[in-house]
């Protein structure tokens, strides 16, 4: 497939462009004042220069990040979200999450907490510290709150610090009368059952409390056979007594873990939530709690991960962590270990099946217009087996974009972000409709990051929002398809419409920043 323009071509639209900048009489640019639609473009003063910081490296540590958040430098060094707990509790959301780096010991359990998951308050103190003398929980793994009568209970994983233990891993609790500390229950454990044959993979407790029968519903994952279970539990509202329900799903994939599993109901349905080790997130949907369930579905790519979610009685959101690159200058991967605090609202369909939307509060952030870099709100462009640009607009510190895609054949076409001048460095966000996939690519196409279903047909109408913040993005194809992306290094450049072998117009297409 070709991607680069003929030199001839090349050469054509330089002379054309040289011979109208002659003949045209030059004038100083002013700003327009109104949008089309006759909202006011608003220039706001303060916003990061990029002029200064076109590296990758130099661009992240100038970012402020609010809606994706991320914990505060410790000692000159960045720590990063890992696998979040979320608990929702009078108005508030406590989001408990294994931190990694800075004054962090093996992963322990920091919080942070939100209203409207626009501004975040971090508590500086660990909620829950792997034991600095080793031991079974020489490293903390993920767990859950629930609230039983008056006492708040932590489960979580105890992740033996040596190979010396019998088990590498058990489920264990700590308590407490307040979200903000929590004192660990000695002599409690929960154990593999003996049928599943190993004693390795144990692991990501998730309670549920039912006041009627004052129990806990306890699930679990797990391993058998080198197959991905998922275990149930209930248990007595004081732990004096753990009865094994058995196996409620089997992961028909070829996942030998299914971390962070989570079950909640929306519209009389029952969804069973998790993330593939090492992969994407998925669920399952029920008629009833606790299975049987449907075969599973992704609901994102690669890099929104360990997602769980949080109710507050009218909306559920699934909050997990946006994956980062080992390296920001890295232009081959995004494969880091924790990262940014990410959310999504959770959206049933009509057939019960799931979506992933943009946070409304997020979006209500951003009302500064900025004009595009052309006039009006839409553009169309044509290409061939070569791909064409076309620009949009500037990848600000922070920005939503949003507006109506049409295209009329199976090539490809998307949003290209400049990332050092040389088109064939290009990060892409594709909509590939012969694939029915929406993709994450760099190097102008040629390096595949994280891709996620997105069944689309020509020449029908789809609506887009995308939300960027720092090098943290959320592509959302309404009601059909969500892509978290990392994009390093696109700060203060161009964001381009390219086309391959299709004709595509954005309409209605805004941008505003906060």
């Amino acid at each position: 497939m070709m991607k680069k323009t003929t030199l001839s071509m090349c050469v054509s639209l330089l002379l054309c462009g040289l011979l109208l900048f002659a003949c045209t009489p030059q004038a100083a640019a002013k700003p327009a004042n109104t949008a089309e639609d006759g909202e006011a473009f608003v220039y706001p003063e303060g916003e990061t220069d990029f002029a200064a910081l076109r590296t990758p490296g130099s661009q992240e540590a100038a970012y402020t990040y609010q809606s994706f958040f991320l914990p505060a430098q410790d000692n000159g060094t960045q720590p990063y979200v890992g696998d979040t707990m979320p608990y929702y509790e009078d108005g508030t959301y406590y989001i408990y999450y294994l931190k990694e780096g800075g004054d962090s010991y093996n992963h322990s359990v920091y919080l942070t907490t939100t209203k409207d998951f626009v501004t975040y308050t971090e508590q500086d103190a660990v909620v829950l510290e792997a034991s600095r003398s080793g031991g079974q929980d020489g490293w903390i793994g993920t767990g859950s709150v629930v609230k039983v009568k008056d006492v708040y209970y932590f489960f979580y994983t105890g992740h033996a610090g040596s190979d010396s233990y019998e088990y590498k891993e058990k489920i264990m609790v700590a308590k407490s009368d307040n979200l903000t500390s929590f004192e660990k229950v000695a002599d409690w454990e929960i154990v593999p059952p003996t049928e599943l044959g190993q004693k390795n993979d144990f692991r990501d407790p998730q309670a549920y409390y039912d006041a009627a029968t004052d129990t806990i519903t306890l699930t679990v994952t797990a391993s058998q056979s080198n197959k991905a279970r998922i275990l149930k539990y209930s248990l007595s509202g004081d732990l004096s007594t753990v009865t094994y329900d058995g196996i409620i799903f089997t992961d028909p994939e070829t996942f030998w873990n299914l971390e962070c599993s989570d079950t909640f109901t929306i519209g009389g349905k029952y969804y069973l939530t998790y993330s593939g080790q090492d992969d994407t997130l998925w669920y399952a949907v029920s008629d009833t709690p606790y299975g049987p369930y449907s075969d599973p579905v992704r609901l994102d790519g690669k890099l929104f991960y360990a997602a769980k979610h949080a109710d507050n009685g009218t909306d559920t959101y699934l909050i997990g962590w946006a994956r980062r690159s080992e390296s920001v200058s890295s232009t081959q991967e995004v494969s880091g270990w924790a990262g940014n605090l990410a959310v999504q609202k959770v959206v049933q369909n009509a057939d019960g099946t799931l979506a992933l939307a943009p946070v409304e509060s997020i979006l209500a952030q951003y009302k500064n217009r900025r004009e595009l870099a052309f006039d009006g709100m839409s553009v169309s462009i044509s290409s061939g087996s070569a791909y064409s640009y076309t620009e949009l607009c500037t990848a600000y510190e922070s920005f939503v974009l949003s507006g109506t895609i049409r295209f009329e054949k199976n090539g490809t076409f998307g949003l290209a972000f400049d990332y050092n001048g040389r088109a064939d460095k290009y990060k892409t966000i594709t909509l590939d409709p012969a694939a029915d996939k929406l993709q994450l690519s760099f190097n102008e196409g040629d390096t595949l990051i994280t891709e996620t279903a997105a069944p689309i047909e020509p020449n029908t109408d789809y609506t887009f929002t995308y939300v960027q913040e720092g090098s943290v993005g959320i592509f959302c194809l309404d009601g059909i398809a969500t892509l978290t992306v990392r994009l390093y290094g696109v700060s203060g450049r161009p964001v381009r419409l390219f086309v391959e072998n299709n004709t595509v117009t954005i309409s209605n297409l805004k941008q505003y920043t906060r």
